[in-house]
């Protein structure tokens, strides 16, 4: 998923944020308001994690997002069966 996307829709993210991060806060949540570098900053300093690391952890977080939301979805008029053909 595209990281503009997440940050456009950071409110509703923060919740899957919550999930995988459980030790940052809310009100850290709030100050890095979806920027990416912020967030991975976070995870840095909380979890006392090298930069490479964060950065794994946080590519591997927004590649779920894409698996779990509408866009990661397969198109269903592909994956359709033909109709049924007459008598």
């Amino acid at each position: 998923m595209n990281w503009d996307r997440i940050e456009g829709n950071w409110k509703q993210f923060k919740g899957t944020v919550r999930q995988q991060w459980g030790k940052i806060t809310d009100e850290q949540l709030d100050a890095i308001a979806g920027k990416r570098h912020l967030l991975a900053g976070q995870i840095q300093q909380t979890y006392a994690v090298s930069v490479d690391n964060a950065e794994t952890q946080l590519a591997a977080w927004q590649q779920n997002q894409k698996e779990t939301t509408v866009e990661g979805k397969p198109d269903v008029t592909q994956t359709m069966d033909k109709p049924a053909e007459n008598k």
